[in-house]
């Protein structure tokens, strides 16, 4: 009997010791399975953000030369630019405010959220213009893509008659690529390859040109920044009939949700891209400059 009740001691002892045995196994695997599940998780990539980086520019416009920017869908866009006359007349125009003054009124669409149409008329040249932009590819908050990329492209006409009987041989044309990138919160900077052609020109000076625009803008405040520009023209005009020369230009934006306001000054008076590549004579390093502003106004339709 004391043998036999020896060997239940026992066999109760070993099935004690084999339930310890499986509960710290199975206790082990659970915290490897939490320890393994919260690996996971502590690994796991947090999904990009590949929504469009916010307020690139604060306008369609920058100065004289065209942004990536199109207002959200539905938008209409209202635009006043003004160019007075150069500063260093010799007579008494008040920086350029009695002299001869050019300026050009736009309105403009944005169909969708990616592309915009609009048409303008300016003083000079009596140039009606119709124009569109469109976003090829904007850049995203995560960098999976680091650039905006737009095109820009215009017709204009003289509506001087007196010019050439045909409305066809008034006609000129400007396409533009531009490429911009938000360094950070305060900077952004674009380049921008144009192409402009004149339907008739006079037989001493070219048709058509290439130019490179480079401009950006640095905020100081929330809405205040300082931009820039300059266009190098690549004209072969015959510089004694028509010596093309580069703009530049330095100012201020101020802006709010609805109105951009900028005062500049610089070289380009046209005002439309290609006549400010093709005919630009304007030479800052002879100190012919001017004082312009543009006026954006937006209304969400």
């Amino acid at each position: 009997m004391k043998k036999y009740f020896e060997n239940i001691m026992k066999k109760r002892h070993s099935i004690k010791v084999l339930i310890l045995l499986m509960l710290c196994i199975f206790s082990s695997y659970q915290s490897f399975s939490q320890e393994t599940d919260s690996t996971n998780v502590a690994i796991e990539e947090p999904k990009k953000n590949n929504r469009p980086v916010k307020d690139m520019f604060e306008s369609a416009c920058i100065l004289n030369t065209q942004t990536t920017e199109i207002p959200t869908a539905n938008t209409l866009e209202f635009m006043i630019q003004h160019r007075f006359g150069k500063l260093n007349s010799e007579e008494f125009d008040l920086l350029g405010m009695y002299a001869p003054s050019n300026i050009r009124i736009g309105l403009s669409y944005s169909l969708t959220n990616n592309l915009l149409v609009g048409f303008g008329t300016t003083k000079n040249n009596k140039l009606q213009d119709v124009n569109w932009k469109y976003a090829i590819v904007k850049q995203t908050r995560s960098g999976s893509m680091p650039l905006s990329v737009s095109y820009y492209g215009n017709v204009a006409v003289d509506a001087r008659s007196d010019m050439y009987p045909k409305i066809t041989n008034r006609l000129s044309y400007y396409h533009q690529l531009i490429l911009a990138r938000k360094i950070n919160k305060s900077i952004s900077i674009q380049l921008s390859p144009s192409y402009s052609y004149f339907n008739t020109v006079d037989s001493l000076i070219e048709r058509s040109g290439f130019g490179l625009s480079f401009s950006g803008r640095v905020k100081v405040r929330e809405a205040l920044s300082v931009v820039f520009e300059y266009d190098q023209h690549f004209t072969t005009q015959i510089e004694t009939l028509l010596p093309v020369k580069p703009n530049l230009s330095l100012g201020i934006e101020t802006a709010t949700s609805a109105h951009v306001f900028q005062i500049f000054i610089g070289t380009a008076d046209a005002i439309m891209n290609q006549y400010n590549e093709m005919y630009n004579t304007n030479d800052f390093t002879k100190k012919d400059l001017l004082i312009g502003f543009n006026i954006t106004r937006l209304w969400n339709l």
